[in-house]
């Protein structure tokens, strides 16, 4: 939002009509001369599996760096535009241990994980499907809390801080919600 509003020209009507046109249509229509200005500042790429295991491979062979795979992707995109220069940046994304899999494809043996993700490694995985609903959500987190307070998961102050950060982003997600509905009214 803040990008079309620098688009519009800090216009709020224009930024106003674009938002509407777009809850209405599920499409944002820019045209003309603003169409030529957001293209002046975007670009893209696309990295499909090849190409990203090509670059983990390639920057762990020249630079004795090992990429995850949405880093590579990155990497790859400045590539693929001609943007690679002593002024560029590409900011890594995760660390690949966190991809054992798709990176021992392009490169093997691994280095060896930091001692903290390596006890992940042995952790049982939890899931569990929600519909697509804020209030399911919600409710059952609460119910997961709920449930580990009565099994005494937490016995310190972790979980109580948990729970007030959890209220005061639920506040401030409700206090945004309110003041946008406000400014459409």
């Amino acid at each position: 939002e803040r990008f079309l509003s620098h688009l519009a020209g800090d216009d709020p009507a224009t930024l106003t009509s674009w938002i509407s046109a777009f809850e209405s249509t599920g499409k944002l229509t820019i045209t003309g001369k603003k169409l030529e200005e957001a293209r002046a500042d975007f670009g893209s790429a696309r990295a499909d599996t090849t190409t990203t295991l090509a670059t983990i491979k390639e920057y762990n062979d020249k630079h004795g760096y090992m990429l995850c795979p949405h880093s590579a992707v990155g990497v790859s995109a400045i590539q693929q535009l001609d943007m690679v220069n002593s002024s560029t940046v590409c900011l890594a994304t995760a660390h690949e241990a966190k991809f054992p899999a798709a990176c021992s494809r392009a490169v093997d043996p691994l280095p060896t994980p930091p001692p903290e993700l390596s006890k992940l490694y042995a952790l049982p995985t939890r899931s569990t499907d929600c519909p697509n609903d804020l209030a399911v959500v919600q409710a059952f987190m609460r119910r997961r809390i709920q449930d580990r307070v009565a099994k005494g998961e937490k016995k310190d102050d972790s979980l109580k801080n948990l729970l007030i950060g959890a209220a005061i982003a639920g506040g401030v997600v409700l206090l945004a919600s309110t003041l946008l509905n406000r400014k459409k009214k």
